[in-house]
């Protein structure tokens, strides 16, 4: 089983300067790749792939470009892999699961540092609060014991490092050669998510939308004033343009991006660790299965009064969470269908209420008296119904 661990490093200035230059000449060969392709297309030659591109780069390319000889001092595996993803990106665009790929900016899709294992018997020397990276040496973990050092059990495969808000990122993959096995006990859990409360379980627990909390009203209030703020510093910097020429800059503006980078990236860590904590207190117990709605979450996104508030609660991401979380313990997770009506059937006698507006926040059954709070009985629908398909 393979897993997947994210944890902050702290470099040293040679290394951050290193790993810049990694991440810089991994968005100079993807930029590479696409445009040479594209010129080949132009000019009516067959397409190269990544390991093609790869020959003919290490070849040809740089014996008639003498002054990009620089590449040659980085990893020369990230490099590759950056042709690696710049071929998927195309591929992906050819079978028209996706539009065309992207040039890479400093602005946008950087790019990543990455290293991987070498060999079979080779491994990624990792300690409680430092690794060992190609080209860089031993780089110091902010967290410390949070990537496992068992060399039995856990093998680092590969991995990446990303630059976010200034900060640098450690991503590896892990694999685990030994499952846990756990005797599920616990009850059934069914989740019911939502836009007034995030999530509602089926024993009545209530996790309230954060969204809504006074902290990420505050920072998202900053945040639109800093958005004003870099508009009109744009337009006064295309004006000077205008004037000065291209060479004209601005300071404040670029302090102005990395703080609201820094701000987003402060709402994204507020939201992840909100949803882990709730992922983590519903598998404690242990249960026998775990049922969550499969929401349309694109179709829902198209109605215009929810468009804002739908995407910011993070329904996938909190998806594919929960199903890697209980995949690894070994938790069933059950996705019920959809169009299956949840709110509006009574979980005690079945009865359906079609006449069910959004405002009725209490379930009332007409037929056999029930009465309940809408989320839960929907919960518990979620978690007894019979019409789902396992989630892995």
């Amino acid at each position: 089983m393979l897993l997947t661990y994210k944890v902050e490093i702290k470099p040293t200035e040679k290394q951050a300067w290193q790993i810049d230059s990694h991440i810089s000449g991994s968005r100079w060969a993807y930029n590479l790749f696409l445009d040479i392709n594209q010129q080949r297309y132009e000019r009516g030659y067959y397409y190269l792939n990544a390991y093609a591109f790869s020959k003919w780069f290490n070849h040809d390319y740089l014996e008639v470009n003498p002054d990009d000889l620089w590449i040659k001092d980085l990893y020369a595996k990230s490099v590759k892999q950056a042709f690696i993803d710049a071929d998927m990106a195309m591929k992906r665009f050819f079978k028209k699961q996706s539009g065309y790929p992207h040039w890479r900016s400093f602005k946008r899709g950087q790019g990543s540092y990455y290293f991987v294992k070498n060999g079979k018997t080779q491994i990624i020397p990792c300690q409680r609060h430092r690794i060992k990276l190609p080209k860089l040496g031993w780089v110091r973990l902010k967290e410390f014991g949070y990537i496992p050092i068992d060399s039995e059990h856990f093998v680092i495969k590969q991995g990446r490092i990303k630059c976010k808000a200034g900060r640098y990122y450690l991503t590896c993959l892990v694999e685990l050669t030994k499952l846990p096995k756990l005797e599920l006990a616990g009850e059934p859990i069914g989740i019911d998510l939502g836009l007034k409360e995030f999530a509602i379980l089926n024993d009545g627990t209530l996790y309230p939308n954060q969204n809504k909390s006074s902290r990420v009203r505050r920072i998202r209030k900053r945040l639109r004033r800093l958005q004003r703020k870099m508009s009109r510093q744009y337009h006064a910097l295309e004006a000077r343009k205008q004037k000065e020429g291209k060479s004209a800059t601005d300071f404040n503006l670029a302090k102005n991006q990395r703080k609201v980078q820094r701000l987003y990236q402060r709402l994204t860590n507020i939201q992840s660790d909100y949803q882990n904590k709730i992922i983590a207190t519903a598998v404690r117990t242990k249960p026998q299965w775990v049922a969550i709605e499969d929401l349309n979450v694109k179709g829902i996104l198209k109605n215009r009064h929810l468009t804002k508030a739908v995407s910011y609660q993070g329904f996938y991401n909190f998806r594919i969470k929960l199903v890697t979380k209980c995949q690894q313990l070994g938790i069933p997770v059950h996705l019920t269908n959809r169009f299956e009506p949840t709110s509006k059937v009574c979980h005690q006698c079945g009865h359906k209420k079609v006449d069910l507006k959004l405002q009725d926040r209490v379930y009332e059954c007409q037929s056999c008296d029930y009465t309940e709070d809408r989320d839960i009985n929907a919960a518990l629908n979620i978690r007894d119904t019979e019409n789902f398909e396992l989630a892995y």
